[in-house]
């Protein structure tokens, strides 16, 4: 009787810790540069899987996603709907300028939606740019993130511990 009461507490205790990490929170690994000064190789971020959910897609939050069975960490940049472009190393949406709040690293080229043939981001899908712009897989190269293939948003650092908390 007591160790069946023990199987069962175990057993709620590991299905509430696979719900947890399927449906709300997961510890995500950045994988290389593409995010410094922000992030760094081997940082480990929580993703929040149900807040992406229940909470819009905003400019400037950190995601991650899927592409090529890899798993992408990213700012979102663009919303659908609209023309995202730079010039002079500043950001211009819509035509009218938008002022990024966070460090990058290097100069971002001059480039716009009309490069890669489009006039506006499709709906259901994102604009994202790595913050160290010199060394990043990102939609200058891959293309619009469909929100099926976002994961979710990651802005709190777990370690290193001198670096733990929210990020922006």
């Amino acid at each position: 009787m007591v160790m069946i009461k023990i199987i069962i507490e175990y057993g709620l205790i590991i299905l509430l810790v696979i719900l947890l990490r399927t449906y709300i929170i997961t510890p995500v690994q950045v994988n290389g540069d593409s995010m410094q000064d922000t992030l760094f190789n081997d940082d480990i971020m929580l993703l929040n899987i149900i807040g992406y959910r229940t909470n819009k897609i905003e400019r400037f939050d950190i995601i991650v996603f899927k592409h090529n069975n890899e798993s992408l960490i990213k700012r979102v940049v663009g919303l659908p709907g609209e023309f995202v472009e730079y010039r002079n190393n500043n950001l211009y949406i819509d035509g009218n300028f938008i002022a990024e709040n966070f460090i990058f690293q290097y100069r971002t080229t001059d480039f716009s939606l009309l490069d890669i043939g489009y006039d506006k981001v499709p709906s259901d899908t994102y604009f994202v740019l790595g913050d160290n712009r010199n060394n990043s897989t990102d939609s200058r190269y891959i293309g619009f993130i469909s929100k099926k293939n976002i994961m979710g948003k990651a802005n709190f650092i777990l370690f290193p511990f001198e670096r733990f908390g929210v990020v922006r």
